[in-house]
């Protein structure tokens, strides 16, 4: 089977990867010729663990090629994945469809008779029926058949999710395209993982419906937060206790500043206004939505209330990425923090792993630093914001002897609270009482 990806962002370059793990001949093409120069040096345009070394490694066994050449790659090819970008629209709300019916116009043309075309990004319902419309359109005549199959890729994790996912989603409408996916995701189906097959439309909001669920999940736990901070409690007890119950279940229950990406904000905005248009306007998404963007302002203002006075004050920040593993700062909840203190006059020193070049695009007046000990000299504050691993391991005597003032405020909760006191830290975390450290948290 030949396939070709249309679009080499981060749903695109991961499922081609992970296409040509499975064996297949697979091409990525874009218009964009300076990503595809790098990736024909097997250099991933974007951070993920462990993608550039089988980019490297399919490439030399000859299954994993690059293009910018539609015409080159799309003839001969049996399946086209349409994975280029669904922004938000001018409005911030509905999903900017333009770059899906561009591509549908770059490969009409060259389409063969027999082709399943896969949309892989994430569109509002009725989106493939038109893709479908407008292929018959630009092609009278043209046997083809139409797919949707919607991806579930966290970023950090998402050659894991490709290759081991919790189901796979494929929406049809006829037995072409459910013959041609079964091949695709055979070697899934050989480890037992379900294959879901629905209509086009059912697997189109699928998508919606479980990003919207988790969302919520993560606006739920943080206003439970809020209330165990006013009544003594210890979100990490009440997390783990509701967790346990298999109707819940354990994930997406870790209270912090808010979620953020590329996925949950655009997608709980889209369904949204999209369910508005049709007339059946989905009141909790709505909530999900104002309470997540209530949270980020409000993070960003225990900041400042918590430093006092800004005059004169530095803060070190440390993670400006939106989740860790990830160089992606999209509506990253460090990035409120950074306007907050930047426009409230503080000299502000961030430390990300991975994600510095792109936020200091965005903030020039901030000090980066080449390590978390760096960023603290001289600091009144130290803010972790996103929870990579080399901020669960530091050094706290080492960090609090670099710092004017050892006050730390710990939005994604990874240290246990007596640890920071005991190293003569001020402790301020989230939907727990620092005065109050409990046994489960010792």
């Amino acid at each position: 089977m030949i396939i070709t990806i249309i679009g080499t962002g981060y749903v695109g370059i991961v499922t081609g990867v992970c296409l040509s793990e499975f064996g297949f001949d697979v091409t990525c093409v874009d218009n964009n010729t300076d990503k595809i120069a790098l990736l024909k040096n097997n250099v991933s345009p974007i951070y993920e663990p462990g993608l550039e070394q089988m980019i490297r490694a399919n490439a030399q066994e000859d299954r994993l090629h690059f293009s910018s050449d539609v015409s080159e790659c799309v003839p001969d090819a049996n399946v086209i994945f349409l994975a280029v970008g669904t922004p938000s629209g001018a409005n911030g709300e509905d999903v900017d469809l333009s770059y899906v019916f561009g591509a549908v116009e770059d490969i009409a043309p060259h389409l063969s008779d027999g082709v399943v075309v896969i949309v892989k990004c994430t569109v509002v319902p009725g989106t493939c029926q038109r893709v479908r419309d407008r292929i018959s359109a630009l092609r009278p005549g043209l046997d083809f058949s139409v797919v949707s199959n919607p991806e579930f890729l966290r970023e950090g994790s998402a050659i894991q999710d490709f290759m081991r996912p919790d189901r796979v989603v494929v929406g049809i409408h006829d037995d072409r395209g459910r013959e041609v996916t079964e091949q695709l995701y055979r070697p899934l189906s050989l480890q037992d993982t379900p294959i879901s097959f629905a209509s086009l439309v059912g697997a189109e909001l699928s998508k919606y419906a479980a990003n919207a669920f988790l969302a919520m999940k993560v606006s739920f736990i943080n206003e439970i937060a809020d209330l165990c901070e006013k009544v003594d409690g210890n979100i990490i007890e009440v997390s783990e206790i509701i967790g346990l119950d298999d109707r819940i279940g354990e994930k997406f229950l870790r209270a912090g500043p808010g979620f953020g990406g590329s996925c949950f904000p655009k997608d709980t905005r889209a369904l949204a206004a999209f369910a508005r248009k049709v007339g059946a306007p989905q009141e909790i998404v709505e909530a999900t939505i104002s309470v997540n963007e209530e949270r980020k302002k409000n993070m960003a203002a225990r900041v400042l209330s918590t430093i006092g006075d800004p005059a004169g004050k530095t803060v070190a920040v440390l993670g400006v990425a939106f989740k860790p593993e990830t160089d992606d700062i999209r509506e990253s909840p460090a990035l409120p923090v950074l306007d907050m203190l930047v426009e409230n006059g503080v000299e502000v020193r961030a430390f990300d792993p991975k994600a510095m070049d792109a936020a200091a695009e965005l903030y020039p007046s901030v000090v980066w630093a080449t390590d978390p000990y760096e960023a603290v000299v001289g600091a009144h504050a130290v803010v972790i914001m996103t929870e990579w691993n080399v901020l669960r391991a530091l050094e706290l005597d080492r960090l609090r002897e670099a710092m004017a003032q050892p006050l730390m405020i710990d939005f994604r909760n990874i240290h246990r609270r007596k640890e920071p006191t005991r190293h003569g830290f001020t402790y301020v975390s989230i939907g727990r009482d620092p005065a109050k450290p409990l046994a489960a948290d010792t």
